[in-house]
């Protein structure tokens, strides 16, 4: 698949990051990595080697907006998924991609080729 994309996703349920994990593969995704703490998702942040992260917002008790916030920094999209919707989000992320879960799949689908669209997939 010539938009093929890698990415990251940060979530702390296992049943929902498999979901996700075999989700991103049907659509034609390679997944960058799952990471279930915030600690984690800082670290592989810093690395820079994926092209889009899927974020939960809360983990194990931590909210994920440090990571959120490191990512806009690098310029790096993003999609919160979360089972508040848009009200659990602070206002400085208003706005940000978010998927309500559950979603469906042509959901999530759209919302990678909006976000990566014109843009090419890191080397």
């Amino acid at each position: 698949m010539a938009d093929s994309r890698r990415i990251l996703i940060v979530e702390d349920e296992a049943i929902v990051a498999l979901f996700i994990e075999d989700l991103l593969e049907e659509l034609g995704h390679k997944v960058a990595g799952t990471v279930s703490r915030l600690k984690e998702a800082m670290e592989r942040g810093k690395q820079g080697d994926f092209d889009l992260a899927i974020l939960d917002v809360h983990l194990h008790g931590e909210d994920v907006f440090p990571f959120a916030d490191l990512l806009v920094e690098q310029k790096t999209p993003f999609i919160f998924a979360t089972g508040y919707g848009e009200h659990g989000i602070p206002e400085r992320f208003r706005g940000a991609p978010t998927l309500q879960k559950p979603f469906r799949p042509d959901e999530l689908a759209d919302m990678i080729a909006k976000l990566t669209a014109g843009t090419s997939p890191k080397p």
